[in-house]
C-alpha cells in the first residue's frame, strides 16, 4: 500500500505526477498559501507532508498522528519546531544546493544595483527628471577589484565568492563557523573575525542561517565597526539582522548603501521606514524565483519525501534531525 502523503503548495505536474506514481496523494493546488485550519484538517491520516513554510510545530503534529516525514521546498528550516519534531521522531528535510547558482545570480544582482543606484536611476529617468549636465549627481561606486566580505561561507557563500574573484577580480573575505580550505586554495579566500571582515570589507554579504546564534548578529555595533562607503547585502533571512540599526545605519550615512532581498517580516509592510530611503534597494524575497530552479527545488523535496517514507535516509536531512 502506497504511503499517504499530503502535498500543500501548489507544485509543477511533473513533480506531482512523480509522488502520485509512489504516493497516495492529496493536495492543496490553489496559488495561493493554504489556511493553517485547511491544513491541519487536511492532516488525519497523512504520514508524509510536502510545504515550503508555515510552522511545523506542537499543534500540527498532534493533529497528524500518522506522520512520519516533512519536506520542505527551501533551504530554511526555521518553520521546523526541532524539539516538537524530535519528540515525535519526524524527519524532516530541506533543499539545499540545487538553488546555489540562481541566489548567487540575485545577490550580484543587489550589488551592482546599490553599488550603481540603478533601482534610484531608473525612477529618476521615468521621472523626467533627467537633463544635461546632471553628471555628477549619478555617481556610484566601483564593484570590480574591490573586497567582498561574506558571512557564512555555505554553497551560496562560494557561489558568490567564484563570481566576485574571477568575474570581477575582487579580493574575498569570509567568515564562517568553520574554515574552507578548498575556498581558500581556489578562490584565495581569506578568513577574518567577524569583527575583522566588517572594518576591512568594501561589499558585507551576510549568508547565514537562522539560528539562535544568528538572529540579530548585525546590530548598530557591527554597523558601526563598517566602512562609510561600504554597501551591506542580506539574502539570507531578515532576522539576522536588526533592521532598526540597518536603518540609522543608512539614515546617518555610516554606510553607503543596502541591498534587501529578506525582512524581519514578510511581506514588508507599506509604510516602513526602510522603503523611504533612495539608497537601499528592496526586493520581495525573490532568492531562487526562476521557473527552472523552483522546479528543480520541487522535484528535490519530493525525491527526499519519497526516500524518507520507504524508509531509506534521504540525502537532505536536516542536521538537527539526523
Amino acid at each position: 500500500m502506497k504511503p499517504k502523503v499530503f502535498i500543500a503548495r501548489k507544485v509543477p505536474p511533473e513533480v506531482e505526477a512523480y509522488l502520485e506514481e509512489h504516493c497516495d496523494c492529496s493536495k492543496w493546488d490553489q496559488p495561493k498559501p493554504i489556511p493553517r485550519e485547511r491544513l491541519l484538517e487536511s492532516l488525519g491520516n497523512a504520514e508524509g507532508l510536502l510545504t515550503s513554510g508555515g510552522k511545523i510545530d506542537a499543534e500540527l503534529l498532534e493533529r497528524a498522528p500518522l506522520l512520519r516525514a516533512v519536506s520542505t521546498i527551501s533551504v530554511g528550516y526555521n518553520n521546523f519546531d526541532i524539539e516538537a519534531m524530535k519528540a515525535r521522531r519526524i524527519l524532516g528535510t530541506n533543499t539545499p544546493g540545487v538553488l546555489n547558482e540562481t541566489v548567487a545570480d540575485l545577490i550580484m544582482a543587489l550589488m551592482l544595483s546599490t553599488a550603481r543606484r540603478i533601482a534610484e536611476l531608473d525612477k529618476y529617468v521615468k521621472d523626467g527628471r533627467w537633463k544635461r549636465g546632471d553628471d555628477e549627481i549619478f555617481f556610484g561606486l566601483d564593484v570590480h577589484h574591490k573586497k567582498l566580505g561574506i558571512i557564512g561561507m555555505g554553497g551560496i557563500g562560494e557561489a558568490v565568492a567564484r563570481r566576485c574573484r574571477l568575474g570581477f577580480g575582487m579580493e574575498v573575505l569570509y567568515h564562517n563557523r568553520h574554515r574552507k580550505p578548498e575556498a581558500e586554495a581556489e578562490l584565495q579566500a581569506e578568513y577574518r573575525t567577524l569583527h575583522q571582515l566588517l572594518s576591512e570589507s568594501d561589499f558585507v554579504v551576510i549568508m547565514t542561517p537562522l539560528t539562535p546564534e544568528t538572529r540579530g548578529l548585525i546590530g548598530q555595533p557591527e554597523f558601526d565597526l563598517m566602512k562609510r562607503t561600504a554597501v551591506f547585502i542580506n539574502a539570507s533571512r531578515g532576522a539576522t539582522v536588526d533592521e532598526s540599526a540597518l536603518i540609522q545605519a543608512l539614515k546617518n550615512k555610516q554606510i553607503y548603501g543596502a541591498g534587501l532581498d529578506v525582512f524581519e517580516r514578510e511581506p514588508i509592510e507599506a509604510d516602513h521606514p526602510l522603503l523611504t530611503l533612495p539608497n537601499v534597494v528592496t526586493l520581495p524575497h525573490i532568492g531562487s524565483s526562476t521557473e527552472h530552479t523552483r522546479r528543480e527545488m520541487a522535484m528535490a523535496a519530493a525525491k527526499n519525501l519519497v526516500l524518507a517514507l520507504q524508509g531509506h535516509t534521504p540525502p537532505n536531512v536536516v542536521k538537527e534531525l539526523r
